[in-house]
């Protein structure tokens, strides 16, 4: 097995993980009330779900993660939270990077773009991101610091905006628990403390995601890109 990026959504009926086959034009699909509700524009989805290229076949419900503001979301439409009391388990999306050998990652890049041209934005649509780190079940304050941006607020991903990157913590081991000893206790549940200089077979990403739509209309020309340098 070579070098590999793989994408899982994170069920929401009982917390499994589940592979998103996106070579096979799968991909996560955002929603109102349920399955095919559309979206209110300028509103938030209130459901998300696994689903085919065009979304329009119905897959796997998956938490859902509703930007409120800039710091604070709104998981499967409970009241409001900050965004490091986000655990990582409720984020829809789980980015894993795999090696034969144990590697050391960085320059870890999210872009979300029109499924045609990596430099274009989505269009009609914005997009909001926030990677979590925060290993435990509990939705208190992590206690890690952010590696990949230095504030716990969302990245927007605007469609009038030129492209831009999101950058993503560098090296995070298996499921995200790797930190370094800028971070508070290990009681948080990591468990390394190398940070960006451990090297891993694995490394996870847990990534929020928001969708607000800026016009009427389907929008499939919607696409997540993510991308690492590995040594």
């Amino acid at each position: 097995m070579a070098a590999e990026i793989k994408f899982y959504a994170n069920v929401k009926v009982d917390d499994s993980v589940a592979e998103i086959a996106h070579n096979n034009g799968s991909g996560i699909g955002f929603y109102g009330s349920t399955f095919g509700v559309s979206v209110p524009v300028n509103s938030q989805q209130t459901t998300t779900w696994t689903t085919n290229a065009d979304g329009t076949n119905q897959g796997i419900q998956l938490h859902n993660t509703a930007w409120v503001s800039s710091e604070t979301v709104a998981i499967d439409s409970a009241s409001s939270i900050n965004l490091d009391s986000l655990p990582n388990y409720l984020c829809p999306l789980n980015v894993r990077f795999t090696n034969d050998d144990p590697v050391k990652v960085q320059n870890c890049k999210l872009r979300i773009f029109d499924r045609n041209n990596i430099q274009n934005q989505a269009s009609g649509v914005t997009t909001y991101v926030y990677e979590s780190r925060h290993p435990l079940a509990d939705q208190v304050p992590s206690g890690l610091a952010f590696k990949g941006r230095p504030e716990n607020t969302w990245y927007e991903f605007d469609p009038v905006d030129a492209m831009s990157d999101m950058t993503f913590t560098s090296s995070p081991g298996v499921s995200g628990l790797n930190t370094d000893s800028s971070d508070t206790s290990p009681e948080k549940g990591y468990t390394s403390t190398s940070g960006v200089s451990l090297a891993s077979m694995r490394h996870d990403w847990f990534v929020a995601l928001s969708s607000e739509p800026q016009s009427i209309g389907s929008k499939t020309n919607y696409g997540l890109y993510f991308s690492v340098e590995y040594l």
